[in-house]
């Protein structure tokens, strides 16, 4: 007895593929006269027609990444925002000491090379940094 457009009936009615329906072999004359999709659905609610369960393989869960020194992401843009505003404000308080003639061009320099190299927390630093060469 071959039910395959029976089985493709049945898959359409339910949405499901042809793989999983099982046909009741006790009951398959009744499988066999049925045409409507109304009748396909009392057979299942009678258990005359079974639909598996949905097998599929396990998913691998990703591992997570731990937190070490190579994987720490720091904020480089804020990191680099506060560097310029930093730099542009104590480069113009050097620039305007020279202005006055308080620094030489060495000194100047070598101010201009501290500030890139972030020795100077913020402009009262500086400020007292100079205070305490003046003394």
């Amino acid at each position: 007895m071959n039910l395959n457009k029976k089985k493709e009936l049945v898959a359409r009615t339910f949405g499901v593929g042809k793989e999983r329906i099982v046909f009741v072999n006790g009951r398959l004359e009744e499988i066999k006269e049925a045409i409507t999709k109304q009748d396909i659905k009392d057979l299942h609610q009678d258990n005359a027609i079974l639909i598996k369960e949905v097998r599929g393989r396990k998913k691998v869960q990703k591992k997570k990444k731990k937190r070490s020194v190579g994987n720490v992401r720091k904020k480089l843009k804020n990191r680099k925002e506060n560097y310029v505003i930093l730099t542009r404000k104590l480069r113009s308080v050097v620039k305007e000491l020279k202005k006055q003639g308080k620094l030489s061009q060495v000194e100047f320099k070598e101010f201009r090379k501290k500030i890139r190299n972030k020795e100077f927390k913020s402009k009262t630093h500086l400020k007292n940094y100079l205070k305490g060469i003046e003394k």
